[in-house]
């Protein structure tokens, strides 16, 4: 079949970083590859991809051009300060087009962060891809067409049109998390330096930094082990590396860092146990003691996972603990709880559970365990896209993506709302939200300071690049803000039966291999449940018919997707006994309302070309 060919649309936006403060037209990259990236800085999966694509900016430089479009999710996202600050932080090196009114997005009907679209160097579209894992298949078709319009004559090369900003200077850049060592000092991941330091008490004088970018690729979250694991092990401190995915150690006395879990490579599969050292893990975020185990945030894949730690590193091992790898906000037992990019961990002072920053759910959520197992439950937070700042009752209370959580002396606990600003309280005796404080940089992490029989607050203001001392005031705020929920444009669906086709292309010289079952996966559900009347579950293949409730107004359709395709012989497309095979994989949020006379069909882009 011969589908038309479709002019890219035009670029629209509030303007552009990272070019000088010129705009850019699609005119003024023709003749080049250009790949369109729709990402959102909370995004973990947009983070992942940002890393994925750094190997084409190098590979092709003359002949590609990388366009990240950033088209928000969160209010505080669609501050242009707020994303100045997170290209930096993200090192991004290409063109972004800031597009707070979601121009762009709708123009390209883009469905789901991340989103890649390819443009070829005649101005048409070529392929859109949804998730992770393309970097190869993406560079495959990058050859392809620069194979296609160099015979043409349409292919030029040359420099792009980035313009890299003026680097700033401070002694702490973009810091992540906070941990007392128990003698005073602090130790403070200083994410964008690639490093974990240890400041004296007045959180300025340095004592000692370890790592370096040839170490740690931006730490987060920071755990002193207890005294009795840290004379076991032999270490003192353990460090969520979370680009590197892995989970490493330092020794305080000399310095010594070792790789406690995790291989350096980035987990596909979004499950996993045994040998920590042989384990892939996903961008672990934050870090807890709890029951003689680590907790791992594990962000990446919306889990939690649990790491042992042995006297020999080698006998290390881990666990998923807690999360399906689906994304969104549902409770119960642990094996089948939904969790969104978990971020903020901290150990309730009496062990019977972990608080929970969920961070795309603006949730505070907890872990504990009971006689029938491992269980979450939900405190504050209504689901993916919904998110304020408003205080009250806890079932009305609304944050605004938190990343760090602690609990206060009286047992309550404080949450660094980062995208409001705020250190927020939540009390369980109560059940009551209130606010501590306001008119903060991004906190990031909320560690509590003991000053005699008073405490204080130690907030890590992220994008101000320091540790605050905040006290606690003795009556907390309550903010009667607005509710709102992420602009995305919902899609009008009939009530009743609906056939969902996701459409994945391999690349050339790959194929699916059956020869071992169904390579490919669905996992589907909805927010609220009965927004499905049957369909949900997890079950292979790439379609599936679902039936959406006619008493139903809308919800989300939470659909999450796996494909692998294997290489094959690139004359014949025979798949060798051992061929190697690449994961690719997506998780779609769809908001979606029903009526009468709307389509019954709905596709989905996992590798469309």
């Amino acid at each position: 079949m011969t589908f038309p060919k479709v002019r890219a649309p035009e670029l629209a936006g509030r303007g552009w970083l990272n070019t000088g403060d010129r705009t850019v037209s699609l005119a003024d990259l023709r003749g080049k590859v250009v790949v369109l990236d729709f990402w959102t800085f909370c995004c973990v999966n947009c983070l992942h991809v940002l890393d994925e694509l750094r190997s084409l900016e190098s590979e092709f430089a003359d002949q590609l051009v990388l366009i990240g479009v950033h088209s928000p999710k969160f209010e505080h996202e669609a501050d242009p300060d707020a994303l100045v600050a997170a290209v930096e932080r993200y090192a991004v090196h290409h063109p972004v087009l800031d597009d707070p009114e979601l121009r762009t997005w709708r123009a390209y009907t883009a469905r789901a962060w991340p989103t890649l679209v390819v443009i070829d160097p005649e101005g048409y579209v070529v392929a859109q891809l949804s998730g992770e894992g393309h970097a190869h298949g993406l560079t495959v078709l990058i050859r392809e067409l620069l194979e296609e319009h160099r015979a043409k004559g349409t292919l030029r090369s040359g420099d792009g049109p980035y313009v890299p900003p003026a680097a700033a200077q401070t002694a702490l850049r973009f810091p992540g998390k906070i941990a007392a060592v128990g003698d005073g000092s602090y130790l403070v991941s200083d994410t964008a330096h690639h490093q974990v330091v240890q400041l004296e008490a007045d959180l300025e004088t340095e004592r000692a930094r370890f790592g370096g970018p040839e170490v740690f690729n931006e730490p987060q979250g920071l755990l002193v082990l207890p005294d009795e694991a840290a004379a076991r092990v032999g270490y003192d401190v353990l460090v969520a590396d979370s680009v590197n995915h892995r989970v490493a150690s330092i020794r305080l006395s000399d310095g010594e860092i070792r790789v406690q879990a995790g291989t350096g490579e980035q987990l596909r599969e979004r499950s996993g146990s045994g040998p920590a050292l042989k384990q892939p893990l996903s961008t672990p975020w934050d870090l807890a003691w709890w029951i003689d185990r680590v907790v791992i945030a594990m962000a990446g894949t919306h889990q939690l996972w649990a790491l042992h730690l042995a006297q020999d590193t080698a006998d290390n091992s881990v666990a998923v603990l807690a999360g399906t790898s689906g994304e969104g906000l549902l409770d119960g037992p642990a094996q089948d709880a939904l969790l969104a990019q978990p971020s903020g961990l901290a150990t309730a002072a009496d062990g019977s559970r972990v608080w929970i920053a969920d961070s795309e759910t603006s949730a505070l959520r907890s872990i504990a365990l009971d006689d029938s197992g491992f269980r979450l439950q939900t405190y504050v937070g209504k689901g993916l896209f919904d998110f304020g700042h408003v205080d009250g009752p806890a079932a009305d209370a609304l944050m605004q993506h938190p990343l760090g959580v602690t609990e206060l002396p009286d047992g309550s606990v404080a949450v660094a709302d980062t995208y409001n600003g705020a250190v927020r309280r939540y009390d369980p005796a109560t059940g009551e939200m209130s606010t501590l404080a306001t008119g903060l940089a991004e906190p990031s992490d909320v560690l509590v300071e003991q000053d005699g029989d008073a405490a204080r607050l130690l907030v890590v203001e992220s994008a101000a690049h320091r540790v605050t001392r905040v006290a606690i005031p003795a009556d907390a705020q309550v903010v009667a803000g607005d509710a709102r929920q992420t602009r995305r444009p919902e899609t009008e669906l009939a009530p009743g039966r609906l056939d969902l086709t996701v459409n994945f292309a391999p690349p050339t010289g790959q194929k699916l291999d059956y020869r071992y079952g169904d390579p490919t996966q669905l996992m589907i559900s909805a927010s609220p449940p009965d927004l499905l009347a049957a369909g949900e579950g997890t079950a292979p293949g790439l379609t599936r018919t679902l039936a959406l409730a006619p008493e139903a107004a809308g919800g989300v359709l939470h659909i999450s997707v796996r494909a692998a395709a294997c290489d094959g012989d690139p004359v014949t497309g025979e798949l060798p006994e051992h061929a190697a095979c690449h994961l690719y994989q997506q998780d779609w949020g769809i908001p979606v309302r029903l009526a009468a006379g709307a389509p019954a069909e709905l596709a989905l882009d996992l590798r469309g070309v």
